[in-house]
């Protein structure tokens, strides 16, 4: 058809004219067909620009690494148990803010020759803020130093959340039966046969290594634990521990209040085993397995019933707010007195492979009567107080005599 258009047009002769127009006529079309799919093509383009500004977000995002949780975290270094023997002090909340003027106790901490600060990080009742930990522990200048974690085996029930990635815990259903309101209104013993506990355990010890923690000490583990050691679920929770901590290439100790419990089996457990030393007012500790100023068996930990079927043995002032114990005794001697009781606790302990934590911070009873720091029912070593005691306690640890 289209040879019999051309052919028609050569027999007729059309004119010069009539071409031309014939010829506009054509271009014309052709522009218009142009300009229509240049039009088509121009609304394809403007479709895919989108494509690649969205690539570029997502190239910007894959560029740029993740913010870290906290702007400063602690790189530990390894653990040595002879230098936590030798060189650890009780230095309890510190980085829970206890006691009521932190920023002398991290000037104390920062002058002091401890190496590991036991307890640095509470639980008891509450909940670990690590987001103020990590803010304290910048401010320890101390490299090489081991930051302990206590477990509490006291939890509050119902009135505080606590959340993991938007999990919230419910901290009811953490509770041992029958411990019901047993250190006051909406608290109990939580038990580690429970398994809403064992996910929190999970979560904060974690988190605690995510921060630098390495030291974690479960508090009267009698409580947490059950009573049927066969059965207990704290292998689980311990292999998790020391799993995330392998994964993070970091060394962690785990230690426990581990009370009058004799199954070496489940002692063996713990890294190391700790407790009180329960001196009597003259300073001088008892040869016993029990402490005889407490009708049930209050473990006297070094005693060879214990000791012998641990792997370590922490011992120091322990504290319970009562006007009997070995922080509130200690507090209450004279300056000179104090002095000689720490350097014959230290020497006896550590020269048996024991070790022996010097008081920084710690609990007192309101009413002692005694030396104290910044509040009457906190103890404190510093010289900013009516202690004084870091002189004798940095001495002793620097193994001057």
């Amino acid at each position: 058809m289209e040879n019999n258009f051309w052919i028609f047009i050569k027999n007729k002769k059309i004119g010069t004219i009539f071409g031309v127009v014939f010829l506009l006529f054509l271009a014309v079309i052709l522009i218009l067909f142009i300009f229509e799919k240049n039009k088509q093509l121009s609304e394809i383009k403007s479709a895919v620009i989108v494509i690649p500004k969205r690539i570029a977000k997502i190239e910007k995002i894959l560029e740029e690494p993740p913010k870290p949780k906290y702007e400063y975290v602690y790189k530990p270094g390894p653990i040595s148990m002879e230098k936590i023997k030798k060189q650890g002090c009780v230095a309890d909340g510190i980085l829970s803010e206890y006691g009521g003027d932190t920023k002398s106790a991290v000037a104390m901490i920062n002058r002091s020759n401890c190496q590991y600060l036991h307890r640095a990080l509470e639980t008891w009742l509450d909940t670990p803020d690590f987001q103020k930990a990590v803010e304290i522990m910048e401010k320890i200048k101390k490299p090489g130093i081991i930051y302990g974690m206590f477990i509490a085996e006291a939890i509050r029930t119902g009135e505080r959340s606590f959340e993991d990635g938007g999990k919230e815990f419910d901290f009811s259903d953490m509770c041992r039966n029958g411990s019901k309101n047993i250190w006051g209104e909406h608290t109990c013993k939580p038990s580690i046969s429970e398994k809403e506990y064992r996910e929190y355990i999970k979560h904060i010890t974690r988190e605690a290594m995510d921060i630098g923690i390495q030291s974690f000490l479960f508090g009267q583990i009698y409580f947490q634990d059950s009573a049927d050691l066969k059965n207990s679920k704290m292998k689980d929770v311990l292999e998790d521990m020391r799993e995330y901590a392998k994964e993070k290439g970091i060394e962690i100790v785990i230690g426990a209040q581990t009370g009058n419990i004799t199954d070496e089996k489940y002692l063996r457990m713990f890294d190391y085993i700790e407790g009180g030393v329960g001196i009597g007012d003259d300073g001088v500790i008892e040869e016993g397995p029990c402490w005889s100023h407490m009708e049930s068996c209050w473990a006297l930990l070094w005693h060879e019933k214990y000791s012998k079927k641990a792997n370590n043995v922490l011992l120091h002032l322990d504290w319970s707010g009562l006007l009997f114990d070995d922080m509130s005794v200690y507090a209450r001697m004279d300056k000179d007195k104090r002095a000689k009781t720490l350097k014959e606790l230290y020497g006896y302990f550590t020269s048996r492979n024991m070790g022996f934590l010097m008081p920084m911070t710690a609990t007192l009873n309101k009413d002692n009567g005694g030396c104290y720091g910044p509040k009457r029912r906190s103890y404190s070593a510093s010289n900013k107080y009516s202690c004084q005691d870091e002189g004798i306690i940095n001495s002793i640890l620097a193994g001057k005599k």
